[in-house]
């Protein structure tokens, strides 16, 4: 039975909600909030600050901003928040990024395998994840399926899509892997969002704020900049100060006429030379990312004046209009509005055949066996790459008889809530807190 009594009123917690790019973006679509959670203290004042803003705005009731780990239940706890029309987070990307290790659930910063089982006490109607490109590649295809697998054993139709946040209105190169679950009642009547008809350019975007000051060289500036940027990268407490990104993306930045090494505090003035080469502000990077123009500007936290803070908080962000077009498809699904043909996970390109097979018999198979599971479309080197990155997720034991060597899938190894998981210990330090951004 639906949980959604007024269609009307869509209502959202998040998880890992930074400083509010996924927030912002489902109030456009339609929700409010009536939680959110976050970890960093800065970032959640930022959240505080602007999601108490557009309730009293509306007259609606201010949601709670919850301040600490999302996995302790001294800080919130999912059963109290059963009813709720949407469950949405970006939950840590350091376990699958591409510029890192690619841990997955050995990394104790992951949580979204938590995050499934947070919505199955809650029983949402929707649930919307979000997390960085390198999840979608072949080393997660078992997590991936596990993620789906559970959702279809919790009720839902779930599946990924690899959005790009340029197709979006947002001049950036942005690629987010995406999450969406429904319940089976909502789930025919989703469609994943269309890209819109026009990309815009960084010089486009940015000129009326590089011009602001008085600066000559911003036209001839705007005209070069001619391209969507580089992935914006927020950085974490362990770094430095701000810059644009590593080596091969400064070179990018200043192929357009940027100055990738740091963050003005303002557009150039009327002294700077036509061909100065100039460096983005925070509200430049801001826009980059899709804050500006969308009816409400984001007021920042900025950490006692240290503009290192408010770029951390915008860099690390989802991009509100990306966030909006997906809010946008999840609350037309929940109004169960337009064609009911949607067919949601029903031909995914990120199932893993391998995963599928081991699970579904439960006990040893031989390559032979699982080369006919698969009806014999995938060669034994195939099966014992996917088999190598299997273990590095789940348990896989081994038995060799002879010549012959058969395998069996055990228990994941990701954190779900387990007590005696190895995360409760890592988490309590500081270092892991100031590794979790």
């Amino acid at each position: 039975m639906s949980t959604l009594t007024n269609p009307a009123e869509l209502t959202a917690v998040e998880i890992c909600a930074g400083a509010g790019g996924q927030s912002l973006g489902l109030h456009l679509a339609g929700f409010r909030h009536t939680l959110a959670v976050e970890l960093d203290g800065d970032a959640a004042v930022t959240l505080k600050r602007n999601l108490s803003r557009l309730a009293a705005d509306e007259g609606h009731p201010e949601p709670v901003v919850a301040v600490g780990d999302v996995a302790d239940e001294s800080v919130w706890r999912p059963e109290d928040h059963q009813g709720v029309s949407l469950l949405a987070g970006g939950v840590p990307c350091p376990p699958f990024s591409l510029a890192g290790k690619q841990l997955g659930s050995e990394d104790e910063r992951d949580l979204f395998a938590w995050s499934v089982e947070a919505a199955g006490r809650m029983s949402p109607d929707a649930v919307l994840l979000e997390n960085v490109r390198g999840l979608s590649m072949p080393r997660f295809a078992g997590y991936r399926q596990a993620v789906l697998d559970r959702f279809a054993d919790l009720g839902y139709r779930a599946d990924w899509r690899l959005l790009e946040a340029k197709d979006f209105g947002v001049p950036q190169l942005r690629p987010r892997f995406i999450l969406v679950a429904l319940r089976e009642e909502f789930a025919p009547y989703f469609h994943w969002p269309e890209p819109t008809p026009t990309v815009q350019t960084v010089g486009g975007a940015l000129y009326d704020l590089m011009a602001a000051n008085g600066w000559e060289g911003a036209e001839a500036w705007a005209d070069k900049a001619d391209r969507v940027a580089p992935t914006i990268v927020g950085g974490s407490k362990r770094h430095g100060g701000p810059d644009l990104g590593p080596t091969r993306a400064k070179r990018a930045w200043r192929s357009m006429g940027v100055d990738g090494l740091g963050i003005a505090n303002a557009a150039p003035g009327p002294e700077a030379p036509i061909d100065h080469i100039p460096k983005l502000t925070n509200e430049m990077v801001a826009r980059i990312q899709g804050w500006a123009g969308r009816g409400y500007e984001w007021d920042f936290a900025d950490g006692r004046g240290r503009k290192t803070t408010t770029y951390r908080q915008i860099g690390n962000a989802f991009p509100p209009p990306v966030a909006r077009a997906v809010g946008l498809a999840i609350a037309s699904a929940l109004r169960k509005e337009g064609s009911s043909m949607g067919d949601l996970g029903a031909a995914s390109q990120y199932h893993d055949e391998v995963y599928r097979a081991l699970q579904e018999h439960g006990g040893f198979m031989t390559m032979a066996a699982l080369r006919k599971a698969l009806g014999g479309t995938v060669d034994d080197a195939e099966i014992e790459r996917r088999i190598s990155y299997l273990q590095r997720d789940f348990v896989v034991d081994e038995r060799r008889r002879g010549a012959t060597t058969s395998y069996r899938l055990g228990d994941w190894r990701a954190f779900r809530g387990q007590q005696d998981h190895g995360r409760h210990a890592a988490f309590a330090t500081t270092k892991l807190r100031s590794k979790i951004s």
